[in-house]
């Protein structure tokens, strides 16, 4: 298991990670500073621990956005690919038919 020193808030803190996951966890320490920083310019006197508490919450909101987001994406994609299949169906079908069709006037 790796180390890594993150900074939020103007502070550090040593945590743990899976090794290979150092970047990803500073970028995401980053993030999370970004938010905190944001709060605590914002003018409204929070404590340490209510500001990581404000900015957490920030980030979660954006991730259960984010997965409403990708819920109607989802919905939308299988909208679209039952009116392919439909479409696909009427293609096989005409194609069938004009295949008979075809075959009916070649035999005659």
């Amino acid at each position: 298991m790796a180390q890594v020193t993150i900074h939020v808030n103007a502070k550090s803190y040593l945590v743990g990670c899976e090794d290979g996951e150092e970047a990803r966890l500073q970028a995401l320490a980053a993030e999370l500073d970004a938010r905190v920083r944001a709060l605590g310019v914002s003018g409204a006197a929070l404590g340490e621990t209510r500001l990581m508490l404000m900015g957490a919450l920030v980030l979660a909101d954006e991730v259960a956005a984010g997965a409403a987001r990708v819920a109607v994406a989802e919905a939308e994609t299988a909208r679209l690919r039952a009116q392919l299949d439909i479409a696909d169906a009427r293609a096989v079908a005409a194609l069938e038919a004009a295949a008979r069709k075809i075959e009916a006037i070649a035999s005659r």
